[in-house]
């Protein structure tokens, strides 16, 4: 009730600023401070370890900005009905703000958005890199920029890592040639759709027609209580965590995962010692990585303090919201003046996910995915190792994918292969691009095997590690039957629950243009499609649906 009586009322002060914007800067300023609460207009910034000395903190800048947000959606014609949809909700939402004259400013923002997509670097692009670090001086960026005042958006910096140089300098030409008004309306847009979902129900409407209805496929809205409770969690992270952890994480499941995480550690150094195409000295440098990979189970040793953070009840939702991202990106930009804390988190204990980071060589795996069907202590070891077990292997095997292989055993970007094992890794690595781009998702429309390489790496890699460990667990005792599938049955089986998903067209045509996972049943049946023990297990043969004959097949890790 309180949201509808408010309307839009909570965004007329940051309107208010937009609309008194007069020269280059004032946009600046107007920029940073919306920057400075989450909101990345034009471009992102955020700080975090230096690639190339990791224990050093760095502010990186990157493209960002579009509505839609992948370039994609607006330079592909088969998008034209999405771009259609896109336009009417913005000047649905430009409307209920009170803007004067929505569907010309609606039209108006998307030809700007239009232009930034086509200087945009692609999303497979943004995953090199080594193409993404680009160093650059606060002075060198400011004289560089002749149309942007980076001198009115940021105090003196040493370094700055620009991810997309080519992305920058275009957009300051963009700065150029577009005139003030439009882009003062694009800002009100940004700001606007940013907070849609927080004010009454006409707005949260019109993001769920386009956003959820049209781009996804969802059907129904979720109630109240799940958008409530989704909010507290991803702006209070650690404090909803921790109340996670007190009622749902026993130490018995983190005891447990401990002991699996050590045996796939040394599955995965058999795996290293026996490969054929990697040289002598660049699997002894691979294995005093896998060796210096830090674990994260559960939950961070340090909750982060939120004490000095103020909900102000008689401040509206969404202002609360915005106060919330102004803390915690003050307190990310705080770190250049500090060392990189190394025992942070990167995701909540409430999360059902796990991940590798590269800067720390670290493996995480919050509380939330200790539990079925990825976890389940009353399962035996193949169903165990099937799911959890592969997702340990599987964010292992990241520190050797085609993006983690750049760093060190410390986190620092680096050179550490022989030429021709990386010549060899990049030949396989195209055959499994190959393999996933023959797949066509949609009719018209094929898998992404370049922008999801990564994931099915180390999916392959999370499969071939942990049925090794799980072939090392038995100890020369391999276990009996269950309902009729032997032990290897029920690993394969184990792994394909796991991705079993329902998932409508749109969603489908979405995740393959954004996603750097492939679709589950993708995970599943490409990837399964390279294993000889997947065929033996279920004695899969020349003619059946899953075979490809061996001389088609590709195994990396």
């Amino acid at each position: 009730a309180r949201l509808a009586s408010e309307g839009a009322a909570p965004l007329e002060k940051v309107l208010g600023e937009i609309a008194a914007i007069s020269d280059s800067r004032t946009f600046a300023e107007t920029v940073a401070r919306m920057h400075a609460s989450a909101e990345f207009p034009f471009f992102a910034a955020y700080v975090g370890a230096d690639m190339t000395d990791s224990d050093v903190n760095v502010l990186y800048i990157s493209q960002s900005g579009l509505g839609m947000g992948d370039r994609d959606y607006y330079i592909e014609e088969s998008n034209a009905a999405l771009k259609e949809g896109y336009r009417q909700y913005l000047a649905k939402i430009l409307a209920l703000a009170g803007m004067e004259d929505p569907d010309t400013s609606a039209t108006e923002v998307l030809a700007l958005e239009d232009a930034m997509a086509r200087i945009s670097w692609s999303s497979v692009e943004k995953r090199d890199v080594l193409k993404a670090y680009n160093p650059v001086s606060a002075k060198d960026l400011k004289s560089s920029c002749k149309n942007f005042d980076f001198g009115a958006w940021f105090r003196e910096i040493d370094k700055i890592i620009v991810e997309q140089p080519s992305y920058i300098a275009s957009l300051d030409s963009l700065f150029g040639s577009t005139d003030l008004s439009v882009l003062k309306k694009y800002l009100s847009a940004r700001f606007i759709s940013e907070y849609c979902t927080l004010l009454g129900e006409d707005f949260y409407d019109a993001d769920f027609e386009f956003f959820k209805k049209q781009m996804a496929g969802v059907k129904e809205k979720q109630p109240r209580w799940k958008r409530s409770l989704d909010v507290a969690s991803n702006m209070l992270p650690e404090a909803v965590g921790k109340l996670y952890v007190e009622s749902y994480f026993p130490q018995e499941s983190k005891d447990a995962m401990l002991k699996m995480i050590a045996d796939i550690r040394t599955a995965l150094g058999e795996h290293i010692d026996s490969l054929t195409w990697m040289s002598d000295s660049t699997k002894m440098v691979a294995k005093e990585k896998l060796e210096a990979i830090v674990v994260k189970v559960g939950y961070p040793d340090k909750w982060k303090d939120y004490s000095s953070l103020i909900v102000n009840p008689t401040l509206s939702y969404m202002e609360n919201v915005r106060n919330i991202n102004r803390w915690e990106m003050a307190d990310n930009f705080s770190r250049l003046d500090r060392p990189v804390d190394k025992t942070e988190w990167l995701m909540s204990p409430q999360t059902v996910n796990a991940y590798y980071n590269p800067t720390t060589n670290e493996i995480c795996f919050p509380a939330a995915i200790l539990q079925p069907p990825f976890f389940n202590p009353e399962a035996d070891d193949a169903v165990n190792y099937g799911a959890i077990g592969v997702v340990i292997s599987h964010e292992m095997t990241h520190g050797f994918d085609d993006q983690g292989r750049h760093f060190d055993k410390d986190g620092n970007m680096t050179d550490w292969w022989k030429p021709e094992d990386e010549e060899t890794f990049r030949k396989m690595t195209d055959i499994l691009v190959a393999q996933f781009d023959s797949v066509y998702v949609l009719p018209g429309l094929r898998a992404n095997g370049a922008l999801c390489l990564g994931e099915n790496i180390a999916d392959q890699g999370g499969l071939r590690v942990a049925y090794t460990a799980l072939q090392n667990s038995f100890a020369g005792n391999h276990p009996a039957d269950i309902d009729g599938f032997t032990a290897e049955q029920r690993f394969y089986l184990s792994y394909a629950t796991v991705w079993a998903m329902n998932i409508r067209d749109e969603e489908k045509a979405r995740l393959t243009r954004l996603d750097v996972h492939s679709l589950g049943e993708n995970r599943v049946n490409v990837t399964l499609r390279n294993l000889q023990t997947f065929f033996d297990a279920f004695g899969i043969k020349e003619g059946d649906k899953m075979y490809r004959p061996e001389e088609e097949r590709v195994v990396i890790w």
